[in-house]
């Protein structure tokens, strides 16, 4: 069992990064409680299944308590049938970036269009190198959770 503080930063992604992935994975994921304060999150990664619990950001949004633990991907597909409405599909890209390493996903379905960047840190003050293809910073605003994406999706923004 992992219990640790998360801290990351996420980016809208403004130009090609493809050519840089060195693994990419099928994730589709829905929410049992997405309130604020919490959300539990169910996933298929790949062949893996997994649940979540997160808590609430910090001032900034870039930290916030989370708890996951490996369960059987037949478990999940359970769960899925009891989330709240909206399901989350996307693919998970990982770039390499120095010591770091982005997570690129791109969104399918009512989020198509969206492709967002996160980078987990050390420390909120960790520095790194912004990559050309890395776009406006949009950490700590809500409309890119996923749990939002979930409620109001990308479709729904124009």
């Amino acid at each position: 069992m992992i219990m640790a503080q998360e801290i990351e930063r996420k980016f809208l992604v403004k130009g090609d990064f493809k050519d840089k992935v060195f693994k990419s994975t099928r994730i589709t994921q829905g929410y049992l409680c997405s309130v604020p304060e919490r959300t539990v999150r169910v996933r298929v990664k790949g062949d893996k299944g997994f649940i979540t619990i997160k808590g609430i950001g910090n001032e900034s949004g870039a930290s916030r308590f989370e708890w996951e633990k490996e369960i059987p991907v037949d478990e999940v597909l359970e769960l899925l049938k009891i989330c709240e409405p909206g399901v989350i599909d996307k693919t998970r890209y990982l770039v390499k970036n120095d010591e770091y390493t982005f997570e690129v996903d791109e969104f399918y379905g009512d989020n198509d269009g969206l492709t967002v960047a996160e980078i987990e840190l050390p420390d909120e003050q960790a520095q790194f190198n912004r990559p050309d293809w890395l776009g406006e910073e949009v950490t700590g605003d809500v409309r890119y959770y996923n749990s939002m994406l979930m409620k109001n999706p990308y479709k729904n923004w124009k």
